[in-house]
């Protein structure tokens, strides 16, 4: 029968053992990128921004070519 001392190893262990496959496990990512700049753009105008919940992180980038107005 476990004593209490070989119980206390054996719930560290697993404990340990649970920790290292968390963090060894690869994290859920997604990016979007809409691009509706034109090509010949070197400036676009772009919106970005992320969210890391060290669950999951969400990227996204947005870009457009700004017309310029004359006047």
């Amino acid at each position: 029968m476990m004593d209490q001392l070989n119980k206390r190893r054996l719930a560290i262990v697993a404990g340990a053992a649970a920790l290292l496959v968390t963090t060894a496990a690869v994290r859920p990512s997604a990016e979007f990128e809409i691009l509706t700049h034109e090509i010949t753009d070197k400036t676009p105008r772009k919106f970005q921004a992320a969210v890391d919940t060290g669950v999951l992180a969400v990227s996204v980038l947005y870009t457009w070519t700004e017309r310029a107005v004359l006047r």
